[in-house]
């Protein structure tokens, strides 16, 4: 098979563990390759993905080989994979736009981004990049709430003619201004906001419908999480939150037999522990009432290194947009999207996605 080309904006633990994921798997064979949901898909394997272009602001990283850049600070993700061969592709300075929180500059610089002084991409810069790269896919890794940094990026891929995976919540699959620009240019996109392999969002998601399937009415739940990466320490600016929380509730919102009112639900970061680095550890709490109206309730302690739970998923929807691209398909990849995102432009349980996707797989939907 020809290899898969991507481009990363941001270059953050999320592509670390990415990169890290595609050497470590290279030699594997399907019967001890462990952590993954499909091993092949259309003929195409993890080790077929190849970086060609990157981007990020950080001033370790941005002239540095890939292969290193994945491991500068303050990035903090497992290593489980630390001999990657050099690539020859350096990460080129991005466009900063609203990526980069003011309230980050006064935390230690192993913890937060420090940004480069290299001149910033113009939008001509990045889609010459994807052009002379070769890139089919560009993958959006943007810390949460940078609006007009994804916008930007979005465009410039649009413009380069690269399908998209946005693994971040802000909303472009899901917006159908966005999706049409998609649709209308024959590009497919796969969003918005990655669903970890077995993360808060899915496991919640999970114990919702179980609920919902044993009769059991949920009155009241919320979901906490805390974490020492970049994105914990991103996210303590509470404007930058609003797709987020939207994103995670309506995951959550959207597989219950009755919607919870608003006093009645929470989802969404609570707060930045250092020392955790790149372990997330949620805090699940659901009550509800069972047979005679008895009341009962559940808690749950979920702890799981926050990347490698991301590149699990991402790994897959890089193949099923390569996939789209190899069968001409444009426009929002809905099985996908449904699948392997928190806020798709479609709702569907989890077990229709996962119908719907390996339908989609085989030839039998389309998107």
């Amino acid at each position: 098979m020809d290899k898969i080309k991507i481009a990363i904006a941001g270059v953050g633990n999320c592509a670390s563990s990415l990169i890290q994921g595609i050497e470590y798997y290279r030699d594997k064979h399907e019967n001890d390759a462990i952590g993954l949901m499909h091993w092949d898909i259309g003929g195409y394997r993890p080790s077929d993905i190849e970086v060609v272009a990157a981007f990020d602001i950080d001033k370790r990283k941005v002239g540095k080989d890939i292969s290193e850049a994945i491991f500068a600070p303050p990035n903090c993700t497992a290593v489980f994979c630390s001999d990657i061969p050099q690539t020859g592709v350096v990460v080129k300075m991005g466009c900063i736009l609203d990526g980069f929180s003011e309230h980050m500059m006064y935390f230690d610089e192993k913890r937060t981004f420090v940004p480069s002084g290299q001149p910033e991409a113009s939008k001509e810069d990045v889609v010459q990049a994807l052009k002379d790269s070769g890139a089919e896919i560009l993958l959006n890794y943007l810390p949460v709430g940078s609006e007009q940094a994804t916008r930007f990026y979005m465009d410039c891929a649009l413009d380069a003619g690269v399908a998209c995976v946005n693994n971040m919540p802000v909303f472009i699959a899901s917006d159908p201004e966005w999706a049409a620009k998609f649709e209308k240019r024959g590009i497919p996109i796969i969003g918005d906001d990655i669903k970890a392999q077995l993360g808060a969002t899915i496991t919640h998601r999970m114990l919702a419908d179980l609920f919902n399937k044993r009769g059991v009415k949920l009155e009241r739940t919320y979901q906490l999480n805390t974490g020492g990466n970049t994105d914990f320490l991103n996210m303590l600016n509470r404007s930058r939150l609003a797709s987020k929380k939207t994103s995670k509730t309506e995951a959550v919102q959207s597989v219950l037999a009755q919607r919870l009112d608003d006093d009645n639900i929470h989802v969404g970061p609570s707060d930045y522990v250092p020392w955790q680095n790149d372990n997330k550890v949620c805090f699940l709490r659901m009550e509800g009432k069972l047979f005679g109206d008895v009341p009962m309730n559940l808690e749950l302690r979920l702890s799981v290194e926050d990347s490698p739970n991301s590149a699990g998923v991402v790994i897959d929807a890089i193949r099923c947009c390569k996939l789209a691209l190899d069968r001409g398909t444009g426009g929002v990849l809905y099985s996908p999207s449904a699948y392997f995102m928190k806020h798709p432009p479609k709702q569907f349980t989890d077990d229709e996605a996962h119908k719907m996707t390996s339908e989609f797989i085989c030839g039998d939907r389309t998107n």
